[in-house]
């Protein structure tokens, strides 16, 4: 997993780490050494690498044409037409969100944990990341591209309950910290 260290002035003492679309933030004060950075990583690696097992190994990032058949079929009934990804996939890699779009190539990443989930709890996932290509933003205009989808407040909430037993290992996920309720 690639690491990324962001050296804050504002930190004095602490260190922290989180995981965030694949890759492990270390937070360190500004002040700090080489060496205490040097040590400081490699401790927050094997921390979080003991806390987080690594998932099984996916095809990386393929596209899935079942995934793109569901989301045309979700696009046409709630939003249109409008929102069909050029590429969907389910990857391993998103550790603190259900899934993520990027809306300049089109594409939609859907998280593995979300696999084994209601139907109806995926289907809301795709069409809020089909909804960010969009609208980008969580603006206004994004949630009213969700209301002509039914069960949006109920898979939130079912998204927010499984993450919240997750966070707190009250659940077998698989591995890894519970995914946030949004992207």
């Amino acid at each position: 997993m690639p690491v990324v260290v962001v050296r804050s002035a504002r930190r004095r003492r602490t260190v922290s780490a989180d995981i965030r679309d694949g890759v492990l933030r270390v937070s360190i004060p500004g002040h700090f050494s080489a060496s205490q950075e040097k040590h400081w990583v490699k401790r927050m690696v094997e921390r979080m690498a003991q806390k987080y097992p690594t998932a099984p190994p996916v095809e990386s990032d393929a596209p899935v044409p079942d995934l793109l058949l569901r989301a045309e079929e979700l696009a046409r009934r709630f939003l249109d037409g409008r929102g069909v990804p050029a590429r969907i996939s389910w990857v391993t890699n998103q550790n603190s969100r259900w899934a993520s779009a990027t809306p300049a190539h089109r594409t939609i990443r859907l998280s593995h944990r979300l696999q084994g989930m209601p139907d109806w709890v995926v289907d809301y996932v795709i069409l809020h990341e089909m909804a960010h290509l969009i609208e980008p933003s969580h603006s206004p205009a994004f949630w009213r591209l969700l209301t002509s989808y039914p069960r949006t407040e109920t898979a939130k909430a079912f998204l927010d309950g499984a993450a919240f037993a997750a966070h707190r290992n009250l659940i077998d996920t698989g591995g890894g910290t519970g995914p946030t309720a949004h992207s």
